[in-house]
């Protein structure tokens, strides 16, 4: 497989090598080493890695709500605990970094992290912004063969997304021609809400804002889910993509997974009315990709907010599927879902007599526990993670260009090398966002 041999399973030889202060490798670490871990938003998704990272050391914590740190100190006494993450990251002893902030400081994070020599696991979306999204990407690049970085995909894990990759790239429905993924998911706002007061005591509203322009507080934001819930205020442009940063990051892997392509030279979006506040609901994003050693020019589309599309047979109904995919290819068509499949054959060799699937022992194997992954990565720099900084970057950038193309309404051409649109000038001002004084991205 090619860079994206996510399932490499070489086996750790010779004598482990210790990692030394401020994440820098010397080489590889002996297995029973340890990683000095900052858990950064200890509430919400923070939750989700408490098994994972409790069996290495943390020894920071850090959450803009102070409220939290009870909790989590009595599961990792003896973390140094911070309100800030940029004075967080300056810990000395630090060797890894898990983010579980709002998604605005995703990018932030992950890149001031990786300045640092630190690996890094972000939850999704690794980027809120075309430029952000470059930018991290880039920056791990130069530093792929020392440092580990995941983005929190977990659903990756699933067997079903190997076999979907294998049957697509092993030809059961035929040339590959087209694809499309959607999410039914559909939460309305007008806009920001109007300030209600101060933050409670405790609450750093300055820094949950962060970068992001200033907006006064409203305890609308932070209902549900002892306030840690991301579907009431993901949607916001300020600090999120909506759909597509939330359950779109999860969906679109389904379909990234088995494409295996990198980044669209056009884009075109349709849907609901813009709004300069909030993201779409209803939208459409429709990407042309160059032809590659897989598949010829294809292209490959994103529905949302009940936009479907057209099913491939009378028979299926698509809307059925809350969040799914599927693939059209020159003699049939795979419609799936996070943890099922169904081949469509038709024409002439309906019959799949074309296709012989793989013995058993030549599937892809089983990817594991999907935070463990990373960590055994860190540990071992010729291991591989399965959602990387460039597999996940290039796939969060092509559905940012489609936000983009909806907010401008007409077709976008453009240069992946680059990074722009070239045929139209005030596009580019749209890939990437003014920040507050104070925050830069590449700190």
């Amino acid at each position: 497989m090619k860079r994206r041999s996510f399932l490499n399973t070489t086996a750790l030889t010779g004598a482990g090598l210790a990692l030394l202060p401020g994440g820098v490798l010397a080489g590889k670490i002996s297995p029973n080493n340890k990683l000095n871990i900052a858990l950064i938003g200890v509430w919400g998704r923070g939750l989700a890695h408490y098994d994972s990272i409790g069996k290495e050391n943390v020894v920071a914590l850090c959450d803009i709500n102070e409220a939290f740190f009870p909790d989590a100190l009595k599961r990792f006494p003896g973390a140094t605990t911070y309100t800030d993450w940029r004075k967080c990251l300056d810990q000395k002893d630090l060797d890894a970094v898990v983010i579980c902030t709002a998604d605005h400081h995703h990018a932030f994070i992950a890149n001031w992290a990786l300045n640092r020599g630190l690996h890094v696991y972000c939850e999704k979306p690794l980027a809120v912004s075309v430029e952000e999204a470059r930018v991290v990407r880039a920056n791990w690049l130069t530093k792929k063969d020392k440092l580990a970085t995941q983005v929190g995909m977990q659903r990756h894990a699933d067997p079903n997304f190997n076999r979907i990759r294998e049957l697509i790239q092993d030809g059961a429905i035929g040339d590959l021609q087209s694809a499309a993924a959607w999410g039914n998911r559909q939460i309305r706002r007008k806009g920001y809400y109007p300030g209600e007061g101060a933050a409670p005591a405790g609450f750093h509203w300055d820094l949950w804002l962060g970068p992001s322009p200033e907006r006064p507080y409203n305890p609308g934001y932070f209902k549900g889910a002892a306030g840690a819930n991301c579907l009431e205020w993901n949607m916001f442009r300020d600090w999120g993509a909506g759909q597509i940063g939330d359950m779109g990051s999860h969906t679109m892997d389904l379909l990234w997974n088995a494409v295996d392509t990198t980044l669209p030279t056009s884009i075109e979006a349709k849907g609901e009315t813009f709004n300069p506040e909030v993201t779409p609901v209803e939208c459409e994003s429709h990407f042309e990709f160059p032809a590659n050693d897989r598949h010829g020019p294809i292209r490959v589309s994103w529905y949302q907010g009940g936009l479907m599309p057209r099913s491939p047979n009378r028979a299926i109904d698509l809307k059925a599927i809350d969040h799914g995919a599927y693939f059209k290819g020159s003699k049939g068509f795979l419609v799936a879902d996070f943890t099922s499949r169904m081949i469509i054959p038709f024409g002439g060799d309906a019959d799949l007599s074309y296709y012989k699937p793989r013995a058993k022992e030549q599937q892809l194997p089983p990817l594991g526990h999907f935070q463990q992954q990373w960590i055994d990565a860190c540990k071992n720099p010729s291991l591989k993670t399965a959602c990387d900084f460039e597999y996940s970057g290039t796939m969060i950038e092509a559905l940012l260009l489609g936000l983009v193309a909806h907010q401008t309404g007409a077709k976008l051409d453009y240069d992946p090398v680059s990074g722009k649109i070239t045929n139209h000038a005030g596009a580019n001002a749209l890939l990437s966002r003014k920040y507050r004084d104070g925050w830069v991205l590449n700190g």
